[in-house]
């Protein structure tokens, strides 16, 4: 990492166990993991604007920040960097640059295809009583780690999304009505890949629903079995229709609904207003309902049934990034969560403040202490 938040640098070397960094508040922890969440699309995890992670010193923002990691993948070694560069006159952030093995890549969604990294962070209790756009972005990153095309598709559709609104409220470029052959373009898109999107994230769901099912994973019987399901207008059309037909109904539906969209300045149906909704499967109970512990052994046992699916089906494993987990489990799930990271073959960058947590995982974790933004390696448990 290069001046990227309280850090002017930082290099560090891993195996491939789970990496544990622990140390106080504020000793820089979470960064680390946020740096690591850059290595796929979006604005990590803690979703920050790309000029907010530059490091600050008392004479102002640095030019910029870049993050860049070497990679062991099944198909070998890949070197991915990221990062932005500030406008030297008006401290604004430039465009996220992306690289592969030193090539520039097209955009950020070339990234899915080649990394897979999930988080689970404490800001993610609220996931269950906050908007459904947290729960989408959730889905979709599992959805990325096992299909790296759903985040061009995600890409194409937001920006046909956009664009549309644009031309509905403010019509063509310099003036006039809006160009309703153009919109109707935008539409297809907007429909093609609508329907796409949301057809990924319901396989998906009823996948994770079966990778979770304790029957078949009785090792894992520590944490509730969750059970998913995709709801909106769109996921209702395509459990009774074809995909073409749903994906005409789609277009159509924009097409009625123009008037009211122009006013809104948005689209009042879409992928971008489907829900996630999460269910305790032993107990009947909707995840909104159940207590903050409950709820976060829930999203645990989502990201390990993704992870035994990813396992299964491209002998992979994304990389997790756990920010105060075990200080959030108790000790039988915070066991069972270190058996399970191990026996997938998981590298989980787990951070925490209390090192005794972490005990139990013995010499099959690389241990790091983090104070002040300063990195000592340990190499035995604490």
């Amino acid at each position: 990492m290069t001046d990227y938040r309280c850090y002017a640098s930082l290099r560090l070397e891993t195996d491939a166990r789970p990496v544990v960094l622990t140390g106080p508040n504020g000793a820089g922890k979470t960064n680390i993991l946020e740096a690591l969440s850059f290595l796929v699309p979006g604005r990590g995890l803690r979703r920050a604007r790309l000029g907010d992670v530059v490091r600050r010193t008392q004479a102002g923002p640095e030019a910029g920040w870049a993050v860049a990691a070497k990679l062991e993948t099944p198909d070998g070694g890949l070197e991915v960097g990221t990062g932005i560069s500030l406008d030297e006159a008006t401290g604004a952030a430039g465009r996220r640059v992306v690289h592969l093995d030193g090539q520039p890549a097209r955009n950020q969604a070339e990234l899915a295809s080649r990394v897979a990294v999930l988080w689970l962070t404490p800001d993610m209790q609220r996931l269950f009583s906050d908007g459904a756009g947290g729960r989408r972005r959730f889905l979709d990153r599992l959805v990325f780690a096992l299909d790296g095309a759903h985040a061009g598709r995600l890409a194409a559709y937001e920006r046909a999304l956009r664009e549309r609104a644009r031309l509905l409220r403010y019509g063509s470029p310099g003036g006039g009505s809006p160009d309703s052959t153009w919109i109707a373009t935008l539409e297809a898109t907007m429909a093609e890949r609508g329907i796409t999107i949301t057809a990924a994230r319901m396989d998906l769901a009823a996948r994770l629903n079966a990778a979770a099912d304790p029957a078949a994973h009785p090792a894992d019987d520590r944490f509730p079995t969750a059970r998913l399901e995709v709801a909106g207008k769109v996921e209702d059309w395509l459990a009774q229709m074809s995909a073409l037909a749903a994906e005409d109904r789609f277009r159509e539906a924009l097409a009625r609904s123009r008037p009211v969209d122009g006013e809104a300045g948005g689209a009042a149906l879409g992928p971008h207003r489907s829900d996630l909704l999460v269910t305790h499967q032993p107990r009947g109970l909707a995840a909104g309902d159940c207590s903050t512990g409950e709820q976060k052994a829930l999203l645990v046992s989502i990201v390990l049934a993704n992870g035994r699916l990813s396992a299964l089906e491209r002998d992979t494993v994304p990389i997790l990034l756990l920010d105060e987990v075990a200080a959030h489990l108790d000790e039988v799930r915070r066991l069972a969560l270190f058996e399970e990271i191990c026996a997938l073959g998981a590298q989980a960058w787990m951070s925490g403040t209390d090192a005794a947590a972490f005990e139990p995982l013995g010499e099959r974790a690389d241990y790091f202490r983090v104070e002040d933004a300063r990195i000592t390696h340990a190499s035995h448990a604490p």
